[in-house]
Order: C-alpha cells, then structure tokens, then sequence
C-alpha cells in the first residue's frame, strides 16, 4: 500500500503533506508537513549541517566538500519526500547558492535531483518570508524581525500582519566567523560597523526582538538549561533585553567549551555560537529593544502561510491547533466548543474580569479540557499539563502555555497543587493561575452535567443573585442534580466568595 492511501485516524486531512527543502548557508534541512493550514504539524524534520556559506566570502565558491554534503543530503531528502507522499515539494536556497560563482551550477544540480525548479531567495526574499513565519507563528506581533543564517542577515519590521521592507547585511555567522579571523573584538566591530546606520533597527526600540535561525536557538537553548527553565519549548521563549545583552556577552567573549551546560549544544553547532551571541549583543545596544523572542517558524512556514486563502490566514492559530486536538483526543469536539460561551458566563457570575488575551486563552482551554481522557484516572491532570505544555502550539507565549496547561490539570484533579510541579506553576503569573483554579473548577461543574457530550451544557444557566452563585436546571435535567454536582458548584462558588444553589425552572 502506498503511504499516502493508508488511512490514520490521528491524522487530519487536507491539501498535503507538503515537503519543504531549504538550502542555507549553514544547514540543509527537509521539513515535511502534515498539511497546509494555519496551524502546521511536522511529520518529519531533519537537517545536516552541509556548510555551504565556508569560504565563499573569500573564494566566491562553493567549497567541492560542502556541495557534496549538501547534494547527499537533498538526494535523501527528496526519497523522503517522495515517501511520504508528499503531494508538493518546494525547494528554497538562499545567500551561499545565489552569491557564490558556482551556485547557478550548483542550483541546477539540485533541479535535476529534486525534479523541481528550486526558488533562489534574494535577501528582501528572505526577510519578507522569515517576518511571514513571524505574522504566523505569534499572535499580533509587533517589532522587528530578524532572520540570521550562516550568509546573511534579515531584518524587517512587523506589525500585526504588516510587513516593512526587508534589509539584508552580511552578518551571517560563517561570513562573520572568517572576516574576524577568530577576533571576539574584531567581530564586534563589524556587526556594529554594519548595524548601527541600520534604519529598520532604529524603529524598533522598545519593541520586541523576534530571533529566528538556527544559531539563535542554540543560544537560548543554552541560557534555558544554564538557568534551569522549567519548560524546554523553544517557540516565544523570551529574555529581557537586559539580560539577553548580559548572556551574548558572556557567549561572545569566553571560552565556548568553558561555558556552564555547553553539552546540551551540539559541537557541530558550537563554533558559531559566539558569532550569533555577538550579532544579537549588537541588536540589543543598537536597537534597544524591550525582550528577546524567540521564533521556532521561520522562512519555511512564511513560505506556506502565504500560500494560505486569506480568511484562513485571519485565523487564530492557537485557536486552530486547540480545535486540532479536540479533534483528534477528545470525546466531543462539539462539547469543548459548547464551553467557551458557557465558562464565560461562569466567569462573569464569579465577577472575574478578563482582558481579550485572556477570554482567548480560556477559549482555548476548553477545547483542550477532554484531551486526557484516555489516560488512566490517576494521571488524567498530569498527562494532560504535560501534553498542553509541551504541544507544539503557535500563538501563545510560555505564560499562557501554563495557564493552559493548569486549567486542565485542576480540572482532573481538584483544586490541589500537591502532585503539581511548582516549576510549571511559575511560568503563569498569580492572576493568570487564579483564573486557571476558576476554569478548572467550572470544568469539574461542566463534565460532571455533561458526561462530556454535547447539548446538554448549553441548556444549564449560571448566574450570580446577591451573594450567591444560582445555577439553573431544565425541568428535564433535573435528575443531574446530586450530591457530587452540590459539592463542585459550592467548590466553584467558593472562589467567587459566594454560596450556591441548584434551581430546577419550567
């Protein structure tokens, strides 16, 4: 049977999978996708480190090694694609193939192994897309991003979905590792030289930094595991300026394989690790802005969002992965959406206000409130925190991730932190684990009604009268009524100060 006819009830359909191989000055990486929408999954990733950009700032050729690395690795590459029944491939090269004298041979080789024309991105190319994989993989971002591969580097502004025009400098960590010749110092004065009559920079004090580019990643890959971060996602990490400056610094000027935690980098990874911590160094003091965030999307995944219909680029794409799941882990996708309107009346009952990022996270809490029930009774709240927290959401940053994660532990296991790793609960802030006790609470009201099917929740009024919490009953509903629900509503209310009752109406 052919891969792509076998049916998998845990995957989606849809146009796909779409199979993307992109050739930068460092890496070559394949990135097959499950399907296109505004949400991708993975269903493969690799990358060889093929280091096409060494050398080509001083020889203007692509080195016979590194072309026989990179062209090994696209002719595995394309055999994967193939099966996995991979409907489109798009092949992207960029600085190393379109600056180097023998790149046009090089592309040409690639076309004949990959049986499709291979797009050679221009720098403008490479920013525009790297920003879309901003404008796709955060929730309204406004700042600047920067893309920074081993040839080049790509920086634009972003806001919302608007998109500046892109620069690009000749900054990449390779080109930067030859031209200062192994000088900490000399690099330095480069990146500033370069950087610091940069006009797309100069608009971006006080915003966030969105990092893209593998070199980036290792960076805060090692701040995460130097400082023991509880959560090792990479997506929307972020560091204040301040301290990311501190950190590059330290990257920048030390000895590499002195640095606390330098095992958890890989060593192909390492020797460009100063070069990166001395661009962003440069960033930082140039453009002041106000954090650093880190991107898991990039190039590739603008790549696919532009060939997105625009309604469903509008898309939430938290929203769009929480219904995924739904989907595919719970018992009723309908029920979980039946909660979001019915929790908002439970929350202005309890008089919790919420902002607009907030009622957006609880919506998305709903939909992911049934996903554990596979799993045995006992770890039903532990599964689920551990599968929300480290899903691989867009969309949302780490505190929300946590809120998450939270709503649905306390809704398995009561509104106890006893078996809850502190560590997640310091990611969210007091309001943000308060509304999350509140959630989970009305979710132990919502399921122990519903039995989690759909159509029941929605009949069930809630309201706040006086002092107390009054929750209302179809006459035909009335045998819900009981001991255990008495208990959980008092529970609920409790949290609003207030007491409770159960009302049975015409």
């Amino acid at each position: 049977m052919h891969p792509g006819t076998e049916v998998a009830p845990g995957r989606l359909s849809g146009r796909g999978p779409i199979a993307v191989i992109d050739i930068g000055s460092n890496s070559v990486r394949l990135v097959i996708y499950e399907r296109l929408c505004r949400s991708p999954t993975l269903l493969f990733n690799e990358k060889v480190l093929a280091g096409l950009g060494k050398g080509v700032g001083k020889t203007n050729r692509l080195s016979d090694g590194s072309v026989t690395a990179a062209l090994a690795a696209v002719r595995r590459f394309r055999h994967l694609a193939d099966q996995s029944g991979a409907i489109e491939l798009h092949v992207l090269a960029t600085a190393a193939a379109r600056e180097a004298a023998n790149g046009a041979a090089f592309v040409a080789e690639l076309e004949r192994i990959c049986r499709v024309p291979v797009r050679v991105l221009s720098g403008p190319e490479e920013a525009y897309f790297a920003a879309l994989g901003i404008v796709s993989g955060m929730h309204q971002p406004s700042g600047i991003a920067g893309d920074l591969g081993g040839g080049s580097l790509e920086l634009v502004e972003v806001n919302g979905t608007e998109l500046g025009q892109g620069r690009t400098f000749p900054l990449g960590g390779i080109r930067l590792s030859e031209a200062a010749e192994g000088s900490a110092r000399k690099a330095e004065k480069i990146a500033e030289d370069i950087l610091k009559s940069s006009d797309v920079l100069a608009r971006g004090a006080g915003r966030p930094f969105y990092a893209v580019g593998g070199t980036w990643r290792s960076l805060a890959r090692l701040h995460m595991f130097q400082t023991g971060y509880p959560l090792h996602v990479m997506h929307e990490y972020s560091l204040p300026a301040a301290e990311a400056l501190d950190f590059c610094r330290m990257v920048a000027r030390g000895d590499i394989e002195a640095l606390d935690r330098i095992e958890v980098i890989s060593k192909q990874r390492r020797d460009l690790l100063p070069y990166g911590a001395t661009v962003l160094a440069q960033i930082i003091k140039i453009g002041k802005p106000s954090a650093i965030i880190l991107s898991a999307l990039g190039l590739r995944e603008g790549l696919l969002f532009e060939r997105l219909a625009p309604d469903e680029q509008r898309l939430d794409p938290l929203m769009a992965a929480a219904e995924e799941l739904a989907i595919l882990r719970s018992r009723s996708p309908r029920h979980a959406l039946e909660l979001g309107p019915w929790t908002g009346a439970v929350f202005r009952a309890l008089g919790i206000d919420e902002t607009a990022e907030e009622e957006r996270l609880r919506n998305a809490a709903c939909l992911l409130s049934d996903i554990g029930w596979r799993a045995h009774p006992d770890y039903r709240g532990e599964q689920s925190l551990n599968v929300i927290a480290h899903a691989a959401f867009i969309g949302v940053d780490h505190p929300g991730r946590a809120f998450l994660a939270l709503a649905s532990y306390y809704r398995h296991m009561g509104l106890i932190d006893d078996a809850l790793s502190p560590r997640i609960r310091e990611l969210a802030s007091v309001r943000l684990k308060e509304r999350a006790r509140c959630l989970g609470a009305a979710f132990r009201v919502a399921y122990i009604l519903s039995a989690a099917m759909p159509g029941v929740i929605p009949l069930v009024g809630v309201a706040a009268r006086g002092s107390t919490l009054v929750m209302t009953l179809p006459r035909d509903l009335a045998e819900l009524d009981g001991e255990v629900l008495q208990r959980r509503l008092r529970q609920l209310a409790k949290l609003g100060g207030l007491d409770a009752a159960v009302e049975v109406v015409a």
